[in-house]
């Protein structure tokens, strides 16, 4: 068995999932005791938030003590169906409504996908995050400040911002516009579809790739980075959801998106292009003619002696 160093000692793989999976169950079991003990804000959507940030301030103790902030990884996607589920049990608008479970085969179908992937790429606990150790070491003396807010906490406000349009829709016992709940759902599915391909074309380019080498071919030859423009589209779709139940409060329920857009544009691919220009001289002849987020047709031809590109 490979066994890995991490910041509390040698720790092997499965023995640093093992530990990841008590770090959650301790998190869901505080913010549980949270919601059935502490107090009622009454507002079931301020309830929970408090709620999530208490977990999340539980993986941030588990994060420094293994000196691993990539312990956090895995909780964007775990925290969102939980996040459903439990506003929709709170709520009553019933087991048997129809847009409500269209919203969580979608979600639940998200949150599987991504922390299979997260799992599947995850060496253990010798390894975090590039952009973690950049931040922290940035900040300086403010690290612990820097990982607490701006790799954890900050974050958490991001994906429960981008989930308030699911809770409108999952507590609304009014009736939804039909065919934008089907929108949502078909934008939902391909936003899913195109993060599978774009982190699959990822994996098997990463596995026999070379120093220097870039990926510039299928989805990756339409989008310098179409997994953050999948995972955006997801957002989108949740968004959707919210504004089919309730119209009239569009303006707002689209806050989580404008949120998640501001972080792939402002900071996680201003940080992925700045590694890649600096990494791979290949990488300048992608930038001239690959889109940056949206897909879109290459602009030119790509050159003959040009070799395959993986950002980050």
């Amino acid at each position: 068995m490979i066994r890995r160093r991490s910041g509390r000692g040698i720790v092997s793989r499965t023995a640093s999932f093992v530990r990841v999976v008590i770090a959650y169950v301790v998190a869901l079991g505080v913010a549980a005791a949270w919601l059935w003990s502490g107090p009622d804000t009454g507002h079931l959507w301020l309830d929970t938030l408090v709620a999530d940030l208490w977990a999340t301030l539980v993986i941030f103790g588990f994060s420094r003590w293994y000196s691993n902030s990539s312990m956090y990884d895995a909780y964007w996607s775990v925290i969102p169906p939980v996040l459903l589920v439990y506003w929709w049990a709170a709520g009553d608008v019933g087991v048997d409504a129809v847009h409500c479970w269209v919203i969580a085969v979608v979600v639940g179908i998200w949150a599987i996908r991504l922390t299979a992937n997260w799992a599947t790429g995850w060496p253990g606990l010798d390894h975090e995050d590039w952009r973690y150790g950049l931040l922290k070491q940035r900040a300086g003396g403010a690290a612990i400040v820097v990982d607490l807010f701006a790799i954890h906490v900050i974050p958490t406000i991001q994906v429960f911002l981008g989930m308030v349009p699911v809770y409108v829709a999952v507590t609304h016992s009014d009736s939804t516009i039909v065919w934008l709940t089907a929108l949502a759902a078909a934008v939902g599915f391909a936003a899913i579809g195109l993060e599978s391909a774009a982190d699959a074309q990822l994996r098997r380019f990463t596995a026999q790739r070379t120093p220097g080498a870039v990926l510039d071919t299928g989805v990756w030859s339409w989008s310098r980075h179409p997994n953050y423009f999948g995972e955006f589209s997801f957002w989108v779709a949740m968004a959707l959801f919210g504004i089919a139940a309730s119209p009239s409060d569009w303006w707002w329920l689209l806050l989580g998106v404008v949120v998640m857009l501001a972080m792939f544009l402002g900071a996680s691919i201003p940080m992925m292009e700045q590694r890649s220009l600096s990494r791979r001289p290949g990488y300048a002849d992608v930038v001239d003619r690959v889109s940056l987020f949206v897909p879109r047709p290459p602009r030119g031809a790509r050159p003959p002696q040009s070799t395959e590109h993986v950002p980050g």
